[in-house]
């Protein structure tokens, strides 16, 4: 009999030689199939980035605007519009200059090199020369550099999650392929050895592999425009109607009352200009890049502005499983003994939690059971349980408080294997002293046949202990003896089939379940397969990857919100299940479907179920596409998240594309909308709940700027059919729209939320944007601020007949109306009696500088001459604060006579 040092030691059986191909059939074989590199689609300049800005059918019309103003000879409006209107597309620009970034990142995925065998001999080459027949070598270490089939191999392991998007790293082995989605002979282009060697027959290269289709699956599809894009399209028609009907209007009018042609014209030209809000698309993009940095410190990177409000509009949140609803961290749930069935609280790796009994703390010493099953979990384990360094520098601390949720402790090596160390821990087994009292002599490591894992250690008495953990059902069959009672006794009948119940229990529950045993050897000449016989089993421990404590309560507030919440994931379907059941995603009545399902089901089929399902198991790349797809024609607004290369076609498809900010690939970030930079479920219904408040806010804004343009149009308006002289000049109405106006709107846009936001249903993708009876606050009010301004104006013009201080009294009515009415904004359901006045600071500062601005204006002596205004009196001031204060006392009587009617 050999050593077990000389076992270990043996070389292996030396691998077949092969030939490999020609270069010359090589040389062939590239000309027919291309190179092994990803095809890009043409890339889209900077310089159309920025011109599409103008595109917007809002920014068309202060084009059209600026040029009737430049025509007209107010060049001072002309330049003021094209400056908002080129700020505007600056910051679009900025936002949007990253979006078409994703096939270069795609690209940069492949390997630069690759081992292949030619003409019988190894050659490393440029990985584009890799064709179809190739044979590749592979080991530990290695990018794969194209799809292939796998010939032979030794503890060959790959790390896949860029293509599926699961942490654990998949066994390959040389047996033909079970399925579709369990593809255990094939390795895949772009993914990363992470042990073991293999020889891999290569079958596609370039844009024929799978992540050249799920290149070609990205160009495929076309960008959308956004729910708010949409809508303010539609409201920059109304304004462009509205505007022609003016210009119609008041050209008539004065011509059948004597007036010039031209003169009428000009005059309705002029009108409609005034009506435009100019500020508005500005004021927009300023209030989603606001949105923005608000998003950004709850985790949320937003890459494309009208993500920010489209969130809002969110129905259904495809997510994925692993480290986004749960923690991406394997932690021990339970472990039995033939002494009893054992709890273990806590999550993630921190070594914080305790192992009861029936709820009862377990004081330590264990039984002998539980502590030799613990210090078996640490003894044979290859991976270590590292505390973060304390004393780092302060770029690492402000990254650790943006990545806080992952803690101060993480894994080195398996995952597995760490939850093993992580549980010992809470127990109080010190690993240090552990490691001192028993010296590792030999690794027999696992394999896909034994199925487990064996260690041989001495301890400090020299005496030599074998420890080994594996699966349950085949550690169990090693064994003939159980510990129990501090004694190991036979493994009867009876024993063994109590072992393989609790194993099912555990199973059944959708833990990973590992079994553990140990012996003494008496004998230190053994084979590995003497050393794996007559083994004492200890007992099973059942492990999970939990869900994230935040994910419980961000999945209610989901449902509260009339958000369906979706689970799509690589993983097992009764893992799955289990995981979806604790967050109360999948319920009673809901439907889950595996990959293999949708194998069977078109997108027609799919359509007709896809609202009854929460959840979706095993699924592949064009799966996720289809279900996006089919949720969209329900029409539904869909989020999805992803991280992995297979994740990108339905993140760039989806309403709301979703990255991973830790473990997501720079194709899928490329693709996305939105960047967690948590990697957490969580931050998504946060960034909805922020969407929702900016939409809300973009309401109250245009409400505002509406109102306050409306009441300039009817006052300059009825002044002309009247015959009066014009109430207001134009550079005034700028003066009011751009300055007057423009702090304060974009003070709204930081209005904090109503209480109940998240407590509404998602508004539809069709939802007109002065929904909801918007308009008709916006009319009302708009004309009372006429009336009141051109009051103001016919009062102070018939007592004094001086039209410099009656035009000056009518501009400060103006602006003060305006001022108390943007608090009316605050809120569409309640009346500024109503609300809370003073909870937002910007907007108080606002509206005191817009009220210093005014006075300035009207009583600086050197801007008088510039604006055409004049000091009024005390009188003057009285008709202006009594005709500002009945507006919202009128308005207030509006809005409750139009609830009574709506109730």
């Amino acid at each position: 009999m050999a050593t077990i040092a000389k076992q270990s030691a043996k070389t292996e059986k030396r691998a077949p030689t092969y030939r490999g191909l020609t270069e010359r059939e090589a040389r062939r074989r590239l000309d027919e199939h291309g190179p092994n590199t990803l095809v890009t689609g043409k890339k889209v300049s900077p310089l159309k980035i920025f011109f599409d800005q103008f595109r917007d059918f809002m920014v068309i019309i202060l084009l059209v605007s600026t040029a009737v103003s430049a025509f007209m000879g107010d060049l001072v409006e002309a330049v003021t519009i094209i400056a908002i209107v080129i700020l505007n597309a600056v910051l679009g620009f900025i936002q949007e200059f990253r979006t078409e970034k994703t096939l270069d990142a795609l690209r940069n995925l492949a390997a630069p090199t690759a081992k292949v065998i030619r003409d019988g001999k190894r050659v490393v080459i440029p990985a584009q020369l890799v064709v179809p027949g190739d044979l590749v070598e592979l080991e530990a270490g290695d990018r794969i550099p194209a799809d292939g089939r796998v010939i032979e191999c030794k503890n060959f392991f790959v790390d896949e999650s860029l293509l599926t998007g699961e942490s654990l790293p998949v066994e390959k082995t040389s047996a033909p392929a079970a399925g579709s989605a369990d593809r255990n002979n094939s390795v895949f282009m772009g993914t990363m050895v992470t042990g073991g060697r293999c020889m891999a027959y290569v079958t596609a290269t370039g844009m024929d592999t799978e992540m050249g289709k799920i290149a070609g699956m990205i160009e495929e599809i076309e960008d959308e425009q956004t729910p708010l894009q949409k809508r303010l399209e539609h409201l920059g028609k109304f304004i462009a109607i509205a505007c022609l009907g003016i210009c119609a209007v008041v050209t008539v009018t004065g011509i059948l009352r004597g007036e010039a042609l031209f003169t009428m014209l000009l005059s309705g030209i002029s009108l409609a200009v005034a009506a435009v809000p100019e500020g508005l698309p500005a004021i927009v993009t300023i209030s989603l890049a606001l949105g923005v940095q608000r998003m950004l410190r709850r985790n949320a990177l937003v890459r494309k502005l009208p993500t920010v409000e489209t969130l809002g509009c969110a129905t259904v949140i495809c997510s994925d499983k692993t480290g986004t609803l749960t923690e991406n961290k394997m932690t021990v749930r339970r472990i039995y003994t033939a002494d009893g069935n054992y709890d273990v609280s806590g999550i993630g790796f921190e070594p914080v939690g305790e192992i009861t009994q029936n709820g009862r703390k377990l004081r330590t010493p264990f039984n002998r059971a539980l502590s030799l099953l613990l210090e078996t979990g640490v003894l044979c384990n290859n991976s270590i349980l590292v505390q973060s360094d304390s004393s780092a520098d302060g770029v690492i601390k402000k990254l650790r408080k943006v990545f806080s949720d992952r803690g101060k402790w993480t894994i080195q090596g398996d995952p597995t294997e760490g939850a093993l160390l992580v549980v010992a821990a809470k127990a109080g087994v010190d690993e240090k002293k552990l490691s001192e009292y028993y010296r590792r002599i030999d690794e027999i490591p696992f394999d896909s046949d034994r199925k487990c894992m064996t260690v041989i250690c001495a301890d400090k008495k020299g005496d030599i202990y074998v420890f080994t953990k594996g699966a349950a059902d085949v550690i169990i069959n090693k064994c003939s003896r159980i510990m129990a009672g501090g004694e190991a006794v036979l493994l009867d009948s009876r024993r063994k089939a109590a072992v393989l119940a609790a194993n099912e229990r555990m199973a059944g529950d959708a833990l990973r379940v590992l079994g553990f045993a140990y012996k003494k050897l008496s004998d230190k000449r053994y084979t590995t397969e003497q050393l794996e016989t007559d083994l004492v089993f200890l007992g099973l421990a059942g492990m999970i990857d939990p869900p994230r404590k935040e994910a419980f309560e961000a999945v209610q507030k989901c449902k509260l919100a009339g958000i369906k919440p979706v689970m799509i994931t690589g993983d097992h379907k009764g893992t799955a299940a289990a995981i979806a059941s604790e967050l109360n995603i999948y319920n009673k009545g809901d439907m889950l479907l595996t990959g293999a399902d949708l194998e069977t089901m078109n997108e027609t089929a799919l359509q007709k179920v896809a609202d009854k399902v929460t959840v979706y198991a095993r699924v592949s790349p064009k799966h996720k596409l289809m279900i996006v797809r089919a949720l969209k024609r329900l029409g539904h607004v869909v989020a999805m998240t992803g991280d992995g290369v297979n994740d990108a076609p339905a993140v760039k498809e989806a309403d709301i594309g979703v990255a991973m900010g830790i473990t997501g690939t720079d194709v899928t970030k490329e693709a996305s909308s939105m960047i967690l930079l948590d990697d957490n479920f969580a931050s998504i219904v946060s960034a909805v709940e922020e969407g929702r408040v900016i939409y809300s806010n973009i309401r109250k804004f245009i409400r505002y700027l509406l109102s306050c343009n409306i009441g300039e149009v009817l006052t300059m308006f009825l002044g002309m059919i009247l015959g009066l002289p014009i109430p207001l000049f134009p550079l005034q109405i700028l003066w009011v729209n751009l300055v007057t106006d423009g702090l304060p709107a974009i003070a709204l846009s930081l209005e904090p939320a109503e209480k109940d936001i998240m407590m509404q249903k998602p508004r539809g993708t069709k939802e007109n944007i002065f929904s909801g009876g918007l308009l008709h606050l916006i009319v009302i009010r708009g004309i009372l601020i006429g009336l009141c301004t051109l009051a103001v104006f016919c009062s102070i013009l018939f007592f004094t007949g001086n039209v410099v201080r009656a035009r000056t009294a009518a501009f400060l009515t103006l602006v003060l109306t305006q001022l108390i009415h943007v608090f009316e904004c605050k809120s569409e359901r309640k009346s500024i009696f109503e609300i809370p006045v003073l909870n937002n600071k910007a907007l108080i500062l606002a509206v005191s500088c817009s009220v210093a601005m005014i006075l300035a204006v009207i009583y600086i002596p050197v801007l008088q001459p510039i604006f055409k205004t004049t000091s009024i009196v005390a009188e003057d001031w009285a008709l202006v604060l009594g005709f500002t204060g009945i507006v919202p006392v009128a308005a207030s009587m509006f809005r409750r006579r139009g609830a009574k009617k709506r109730t």
